[in-house]
């Protein structure tokens, strides 16, 4: 193969320390060499006034396949995961059948290695049918290829059944991530409980639905001395818990969303389905919180929680319209304009979210630029003007609440192995 050769860009690498200008050489797949001056016999990519970058990874993502392809599928969805500089995906087990075994996950892994033009990193269910009750077969999922469980979207609320799975997972090498949420608590829920929700007279889910269960999993976390993360963060108190885990050496991670980091409940148009999601979009006070976590360094990575849903579903009464947006096109947009422009983060803080970050959570053997790393690579402009067009997305499905939006800085190029899968026009 010639391989490709990225000349003149701005290298930023967290892992290895490295913020300079430098070339990257990819050949055969992998990265053969980083430095300044390199040539050889390869395809040029002129990445002059660009940020070149480790290839962006997503530990959380709904590709919908299989089960519901009518909203998305492995294809679209990593077609737009491209088209928003990422180079990998974990797709959440919430599919029909769960991804509770081995034979669900080696058919993900399969329709992937044929259809996906980033690479896939499933995980897979903590409990079987990702009811909470029995676990699942962790051992024999691993083997086929998840790289971590979480019945995310419906939390495992029996703390026996949690204490075992945490144990299980320890065993096994995997991490757990939590969809942290006591159904008890947040039942007939439709958005942040506050002052929003009382003027629209819409029904509240409160913090604390949340902090209940981030409470009760650290201290079995605690106990078990498993690997823990807490997936897309919402509250200033679980961040705070977290902060004060993590002080006392504990094994806990934790990720945020892009909407959870910008908009708060007050944002939200009247009833507009585009912003409603779970964790609902919360307080002007929690919002500042994360984004003060994401600059004191509590926060591990950046996750969009890429949630798609068709139009006949989502756009129906407010109350009966199911949670999620679709994210994976616009993160380094909002991303760059919130943590960057802002001054709040400098841009090696903000590649390392999107790389070495969730690398770390899930042991993968990316987000990287070094001889012999995976040639993927993202390269991005954080002064690149555009504006989101929904009809130019590669999902296939619609609700955002970004639909029109004016961003400063975005991807330019995404490439897998060596190959650019996506470039923009």
């Amino acid at each position: 193969m010639p391989g490709l050769l990225i000349k003149h860009g701005r290298v930023i690498d967290p892992a290895s320390g490295r913020d300079e200008r430098a070339d990257v050489l990819i050949r055969d797949g992998l990265i053969e060499a980083v430095g300044q001056g390199l040539d050889g016999s390869a395809e040029v990519f002129d990445a002059r006034g660009l940020v070149v970058a480790p290839g962006f990874i997503d530990m959380h993502v709904h590709l919908r396949e299989p089960g519901f392809e009518h909203a998305e599928t492995i294809e679209t969805g990593c077609r737009a995961a491209a088209a928003g500089g990422f180079t990998s995906v974990c797709p959440m087990p919430n599919t029909s059948p769960v991804n509770d075994n081995p034979t669900v996950t080696s058919y993900i892994v399969e329709r992937a290695s044929r259809h996906a033009v980033v690479n896939v990193f499933p995980i897979g269910a903590i409990t079987k049918d990702s009811a909470g009750e029995t676990l699942a077969e962790m051992g024999s999922m691993k083997r086929a290829g998840v790289a971590a469980v979480s019945d995310d979207g419906r939390p495992v609320m029996n703390a026996r059944v949690m204490r075992r799975a945490l144990e299980t997972a320890k065993a096994f090498g995997l991490p757990v991530i939590q969809h942290c949420e006591d159904l008890n608590l947040s039942a007939g829920g439709d958005m942040h409980e506050g002052v929003e929700s009382t003027r629209l007279g819409l029904r509240g889910i409160p913090s604390s639905s949340e902090e209940v269960i981030v409470a009760r999993d650290l201290l079995l976390a605690e106990y078990t001395g498993a690997q823990y993360h807490v997936a897309h963060i919402s509250t200033r108190r679980s961040i705070e818990m977290v902060a004060q885990a993590r002080s006392r050496g504990l094994a806990v991670t934790c990720e945020v969303t892009p909407h959870h980091m910008s908009l708060a409940d007050e944002d939200m148009p009247p009833y507009d389905s585009n912003y409603k999601m779970r964790p609902p979009l919360r307080s002007r006070g929690d919002v500042a919180a994360v984004v003060d976590a994401i600059a004191a360094g509590v926060v591990d990575a950046i996750a969009t929680d890429h949630a798609p849903h068709a139009g006949s579903e989502k756009m129906q009464e407010y109350e009966r319209c199911p949670f999620g947006i679709i994210g994976l096109e616009t993160a380094l947009g909002v991303a760059l304009q919130v943590l960057y422009h802002s001054g709040r983060i400098p841009l090696t803080r903000l590649v390392e979210l999107f790389t070495v970050g969730p690398a770390r959570i899930l042991k993968l053997d990316r987000g990287r630029l070094a001889p012999g790393a995976a040639g993927d690579v993202t390269v991005f402009d954080p002064d690149l003007e555009w504006t989101y067009d929904l009809d130019k997305s590669f999902s296939k499905s619609r609700n955002t609440p970004w639909e029109g939006t004016a961003f400063r800085g975005g991807p330019v190029a995404t490439i897998v192995d060596g190959v650019v899968v996506w470039r923009r026009d």
